[in-house]
């Protein structure tokens, strides 16, 4: 996969409560873009304030694969912004701590 640019629709805001499980990071999802689950692809949005954002256009840089599950998630930061694996699952572990999951970083 290659680095692209996407627009993100946000629909949990860092601090969005999901069943008890509270967001530390945006999340959103790719319209028009299908996932391994038939709904739009999931994403992380990775920002430095981690404030509560309605929509953010960025670049893709991850995608973190479940090998216990049907889907992936794509991981979208600022422009010209880099994490390591570790950084990313650091960020995304009140999620990631439920699956088996390995991260594949995008290439430029």
């Amino acid at each position: 996969m290659e680095k692209l640019t996407l627009a993100v629709t946000i629909d949990r805001p860092v601090g969005f409560n999901h069943h008890g499980t509270i967001y530390p990071v945006n999340y959103g999802y790719i319209a028009g873009v299908i996932g391994g689950d038939g709904e739009a692809q999931d994403v992380y949005i990775l920002t430095e304030d981690d404030k509560p954002l309605e929509s953010f256009t960025g670049e893709l840089i991850a995608v973190v694969h479940r090998e216990d599950d049907v889907e992936t998630k794509w991981v979208v930061t600022d422009f010209g912004k880099s994490y390591t694996t570790d950084d990313i699952m650091t960020r995304i572990a009140f999620m990631a701590q439920y699956f088996e999951s390995t991260i594949e970083m995008v290439e430029d």
